[in-house]
């Protein structure tokens, strides 16, 4: 069966779901694939910016949401080490400097009345006039036709022929969620170290854990017990919240830059999120570029005329529209796990002094700061 439609998002998770919420109220026919047939059950935090909590009330789901804590300070520091950095939300003049979810609260709250659930994409082709787009959903194969196909899905449907550049950092991220003796509410801490760097973010009645480390020592601390765990933990990152007390089930993943050589791979198609972009966790960046990617390809395809809808030139400006944020936000998170992730000896103590001087300029702070709460255009 042949269908077709003006808008085809191939992926409904958070990015896709969000573009799709952002153009129901038009009069576009927008149709939303999403291979998942239930509830989603990533146990994953997600850190959003307070950038990404006004784009959520603009699409009318921040207020939905559940399980929310909010971030008013973020410490940053580096391991064995005088400098350090505060980053506060009364001093940018802000409610909260960002917040801590579940991520299957965030995709509850984004949820697509008319997405097709259990299609599974198995070819998305770019023609001149077209995108066409086949998949399998209860047992048949169906076709539809798009004047412009976003994927939302994470690249994974154009990996082998548009392969993404990628650089291998050799870490991998182990998450959990802590408890401590002495919780600072309303605070998260960005700890550097020679080995990668380890976030606590607050949520609930402790913190999400990201501890970035080589791949072995990883698999290392997964086979740890709870007790050595914990002990290991508070070795590494220091007495600022006292004795860790409680673990809860630890989880890992590798880390690594992917970036698809362009957003607009194809005739009338076009990437936004993971599929665009994956970065590494530092600093929190990943979803909430993702999110901005979907908002203003939704108001590129909301200023384009009828005419103008999924051609080469609407993809041009939306290409032109994330180019600052995209490529500052990648060169940002780059060259942060690269500058911190070594312990030379010239390097550290002027890390060290860098942190110490940022510290005691405001107006740098509040530079650094928007950058991480609006991006590159912020």
């Amino acid at each position: 069966m042949t269908r077709n439609c003006d808008i085809a998002i191939i992926g409904g998770g958070p990015v896709g779901s969000a573009l799709a919420l952002a153009l129901k109220d038009s009069r576009l026919a927008v149709r939303l694939l999403e291979a998942r047939t239930g509830e989603s059950r990533d146990a994953r935090a997600l850190a959003l910016s307070y950038g990404s909590r006004l784009l959520l009330e603009r699409l009318g789901a921040w207020n939905s949401l559940s399980d929310v804590s909010p971030i008013r300070t973020i410490h940053i520091s580096q391991k064995q080490s005088f400098g350090r950095t505060l980053l506060t939300a009364s001093e940018l003049q802000v409610p909260e400097l960002g917040y801590v979810l579940p991520y299957s609260s965030l995709q509850k709250a984004l949820s697509f009345e008319h997405a097709l659930h259990g299609a599974n994409v198995t070819s998305l082709e770019g023609r001149e006039d077209c995108a066409e787009i086949r998949y399998l959903h209860e047992g048949a194969e169906h076709t539809l036709t798009a004047r412009l196909a976003i994927l939302a899905d994470g690249g994974r449907l154009l990996a082998d022929r548009h392969p993404p550049k990628i650089r291998e950092y050799g870490q991998s991220a182990l998450i959990s969620h802590v408890t401590c003796q002495h919780m600072k509410p309303d605070t998260a801490f960005e700890r550097f170290t020679p080995e990668g760097p380890l976030a606590l973010l607050p949520y609930m009645d402790g913190y999400e854990l990201v501890w970035t480390a080589p791949h072995a020592k990883v698999e290392k601390m997964l086979s740890l017990s709870d007790e050595a765990f914990l002990g290991a933990l508070h070795d590494h990152f220091g007495e600022r919240v006292g004795r860790f007390t409680s673990l809860g089930k630890r989880s890992s993943f590798p880390l690594g830059l992917k970036k698809a050589k362009a957003q607009t791979p194809m005739p009338r198609v076009a990437l936004v999120g993971n599929a665009a972009q994956t970065m590494h966790p530092v600093a929190g960046q990943g979803f909430n570029m993702g999110l901005r990617d979907a908002w203003e390809l939704a108001q590129e395809i909301l200023d384009a005329s009828a005419e103008e809808l999924g051609t080469e030139k609407m993809l041009a400006n939306y290409c032109s529209r994330r180019q600052t944020d995209r490529e500052g936000g990648i060169a940002f998170t780059d060259s942060i796990v690269r500058l911190f992730s070594n312990d030379l000896p010239l390097v550290s103590p002027m890390r060290a002094a860098s942190l110490s001087l940022l510290d005691a300029m405001p107006l740098a702070k509040k530079f650094v700061a928007r950058r991480m709460m609006f991006g590159s255009n912020g």
